[in-house]
């Protein structure tokens, strides 16, 4: 059993990389560390694309795109799965277009979904996993008007109802297929109705072995209750539980409305508080490993170490199938192959879409990869330290 993984070993983590890819990606990190070019650079490159500015979509695929995107298209997308099996790391697949508000873009959503099932289905193996958000497959007031016990009005229950199938629809192919589905958490103010829905899902598909998972966000000062909770009743229920861990993502925004509205804030007060709970969750999980499924979905190394050490401990085998760690590509790279050297069952989250459908994700990994996270320095470090290996 592997107990101690070297996160710092910058030739594995970058093994994936030739040299002139490796310059690549210090020179964008170099450029992400600057908080003025990460918090307008994304939204610049969102207007130009809108607005067709001769270049600018070739600029963004061949920069930051490239970086963090497989492709406009899952077959654009199969050298880079193909790329990561060859280091031993699977793929999670999610199609990355959001913010969408017709039944019509809703629908488009639910085939992507469906595609990408019958794409992972060719190479489980490597593909085991696609991500879904049901905000592309659902109107966001209208989740919001179920959360806040709003009577809704006949057109309303039709679109409820049509959301509802549209989930199903993803869950029921994907059992089918042998293929796990992750449900993505969102704002705290439509996160009940998420719940309910990926627990319904769950009852149904969840009876033999975990298809789908729901996302529990540890800076939430409710969710180890919740997720311990979700554990019983899923037992009482008689189906297993998939959790998939992160801390969150939404902190500023969840902020500002609790201030806005003049409620409790669902946020930790502090990071530690949110670390505590994040390795609490990740240890009740892990002690009821045979019974439901974990996916560790962190850039913390402490949480990854704190996972090896565990399993190690309680002989959890490293390629435990109801076990897996997940980094986001492009990021992180020295957990993920450092994990995936050590025979773990690690992932890439790779997101995949038309450019200009992709780019709200993009600002996001721009956001969070500027200095202040310190996410951009700590990424720049370890490429650079790897260009000194090679006498780059």
């Amino acid at each position: 059993m592997t107990t101690t993984i070297d996160f710092k070993n910058t030739e594995i983590a970058f093994a994936h990389l030739t040299n002139k890819e490796l310059k690549k990606s210090a020179w964008l990190f170099s450029m992400m560390n600057r908080p003025l070019i990460a918090k307008y650079a994304p939204r610049l490159a969102l207007w130009a694309v809108e607005y067709n500015i001769p270049f600018a979509e070739t600029m963004v695929k061949k920069t930051i795109f490239d970086q963090f995107v497989g492709g406009t298209t899952l077959l654009d997308s199969q050298p880079d799965i193909e790329k990561l099996g060859k280091h031993n790391t699977l793929t999670i697949l999610d199609y990355g277009a959001e913010g969408k508000e017709s039944e019509t873009d809703f629908n488009l959503t639910m085939n992507e979904n469906i595609k990408a099932i019958d794409f992972a289905s060719r190479s489980v193996k490597t593909v085991p996993v696609i991500s879904s958000k049901i905000t592309g497959l659902a109107r966001f007031a209208l989740l919001e008007r179920i959360q806040s016990a709003q009577t809704l009005s006949r057109d309303e229950v039709f679109e409820y109802r049509n959301a509802l199938k549209r989930i199903d629809a993803i869950c029921y192919h994907a059992e089918k297929k042998g293929v796990a589905v992750f449900f993505d958490a969102e704002e705290s103010w439509i996160q009940d109705t998420l719940d309910h829905l990926v627990w319904l899902m769950m009852k149904r598909y969840n009876k033999k072995k975990v298809v789908v998972y729901n996302t529990y966000q540890l800076y939430r000062h409710d969710r180890l209750q919740f997720l311990t909770e979700s554990y019983d009743r899923a037992r009482e229920a008689g189906f297993m539980l998939g959790a998939k861990l992160v801390r969150g993502a939404y902190m500023e925004k969840e902020r500002l409305r609790a201030e806005e509205k003049g409620y409790e804030s669902p946020i930790n007060p502090d990071k530690n508080t949110t670390d505590d709970f994040y390795n609490t969750a990740l240890r009740f999980c892990l002690n009821h490993v045979e019974n439901m499924a974990v996916c560790n979905a962190s850039h913390n190394a402490d949480s990854m170490q704190l996972m090896v050490d565990i399993m190690a401990k309680k002989n959890i085998r490293n390629d435990h199938p109801n076990t897996l760690f997940s980094q986001l590509f492009g990021m992180s790279d020295n957990l993920t192959f450092n994990l995936a050297h050590g025979g773990f069952r690690v992932a890439k989250y790779l997101p995949y879409g038309q450019v200009k459908e992709v780019i709200p994700y993009l600002i996001r990994r721009a956001q969070e990869n500027t200095s202040v996270t310190g996410d951009a320095g700590r990424e720049l470090l370890l490429i650079r330290e790897e260009m000194k290996r090679r006498g780059l």
